[in-house]
């Protein structure tokens, strides 16, 4: 397409307006970035690789194509991928090389995209396009599937669709061409969205993965936070409703969560250094080093609450963290204990230990954190028993144990995980 014929579409502009009435996809859409892409036919969704962030990539030409109606279905349909983890979690096949699958692999792929497709459009049918797929459509191969249902279960009956077309070929039954069979003889076509960039997604760190799982957690939650303050869910239905907050609510690994916090706590720490050339001023200025490791302050509570188990599990699982990470220790109870402050060195075990028995007091170790710049984050072990302490400057996450966690004694929006009793033996 050329330059003069390209839409002038832009989606950011008209997402407020179309998810007005939307409270909870709105929320949603306010923390994925929207991306113009011309080489995709549609839209999509992916996990950028270098960022860890989730992306909505949509066709302007496309979009414009559509009605209000249609254009809110298929935002819909793409947060909705995000919702069911359909491009975070483990399939229900695994390609040995997904640069270069087998036919059947390549298959069992294609059979995939359908059954995400079918598991979504089923809530949102008469908000799409005629010809996208949706279980129980009359006239289409897809008319005598069940609607409502997951998909792992349609990948199930989809595959038995395609393995039960693939026989009648090879008998001389079907109407393709034998071993030539496709999915789209067994199945027909009418995908909606582009899944293209879902193999780049498939393709990344496992530990990048899981930080972009917990990325849709904590967005999720916090849409479902708004939508119950706006006092509606929009067009959610009472069972989708609680599938999500299920989703959202469901035991989630503390060690994979706190991983998560410093990962996406670090920052680009520059220095110069001569051995570096300047791209802009070669041998004229030094270049420059850049160093991702994160910064974090760990504040330990002296209470008698804190147990040592709760303590000693928390050592256990910093002295791993310790190699992506520098952290800088302070205890605290009414005030911090400024002469016991130390940095854990990269790899170094380090003993759990007290320095004080006192009362507690948050105020303490935020003020520490606040007046240190060069802190990425702020992360803090406690029973979570003292008033709520002012706002800090930097992401701040508490620690404690499931009693605790399940009655803290202030309510707020940041980030509460708890270690469950299993791993304090």
């Amino acid at each position: 397409m050329s330059d003069s014929n390209e839409s002038k579409f832009d989606l950011n502009l008209h997402m407020h307006r179309l998810l007005l009435q939307e409270p909870f996809f709105a929320g949603i859409s306010r923390r994925i970035n929207k991306v113009r892409d011309t080489s995709i036919p549609t839209a999509g969704v992916w996990v950028n690789p270098d960022s860890a962030q989730f992306e909505m990539l949509y066709n302007p030409a496309f979009f414009e194509g559509l009605t209000d109606k249609q254009r809110l279905g298929v935002i819909k349909h793409e947060l909705y991928h995000i919702i069911f983890e359909h491009i975070t979690t483990r399939k229900p096949f695994e390609p040995v090389n997904p640069r270069k699958m087998t036919r059947d692999e390549a298959a069992q792929k294609k059979v995939w995209n359908y059954a995400t497709d079918c598991a979504i459009n089923s809530h949102i049918a008469d908000e799409l396009p005629d010809s996208c797929l949706v279980p129980g459509k009359k006239d289409t191969f897809l008319e005598n599937l069940p609607l409502y249902k997951n998909a792992e279960t349609y990948f199930n009956l989809l595959q038995k669709m395609v393995e039960e077309e693939k026989k009648k070929q090879q008998d001389g039954e079907g109407s393709g061409n034998g071993d030539g069979y496709s999915v789209d003889d067994a199945l027909g076509g009418g995908q909606l969205d582009d899944h293209g960039k879902w193999q780049e997604s498939d393709e990344i760190d496992d530990a990048i993965k899981e930080m972009a799982k917990e990325r849709a957690k904590e967005i999720m939650r916090k849409a479902a936070q708004e939508a119950g303050e706006a006092g509606t869910w929009g067009t959610i239905s009472a069972e989708m409703r609680k599938d999500i907050l299920d989703r959202i609510t469901s035991k989630v690994d503390w060690r994979k969560v706190l991983r998560y916090f410093i990962k996406t706590s670090q920052r680009a720490h520059k220095s110069s250094t001569v051995r570096r050339v300047n791209r802009r001023y070669r041998y004229i200025h030094p270049g420059r080093r850049i160093n991702r490791t994160a910064k974090l302050l760990v504040c330990i509570d002296q209470s008698g609450s804190v147990s040592d188990k709760m303590l000693a599990a928390f050592f256990g699982e910093l002295a791993g963290l310790s190699k992506i990470a520098e952290f800088t220790v302070l205890f605290f109870d009414t005030e911090v204990d400024e002469n016991s402050v130390f940095v854990w060195k990269k790899g170094e075990r380090v003993a759990p230990k007290r320095t004080r028995f006192g009362g507690t007091c948050f105020e303490a170790p935020t003020k520490y954190a606040n007046s240190h710049s060069k802190y990425d984050g702020c992360i803090i072990l406690t029973d979570l028993e003292a008033p709520k302490p002012t706002a800090c400057k930097v992401p701040r996450m508490w620690v404690t144990d499931e009693e605790h966690a399940s009655r803290p004694y202030f309510a707020t929006d940041e980030r509460i995980i708890a270690i469950p009793a299993k791993d304090m033996k």
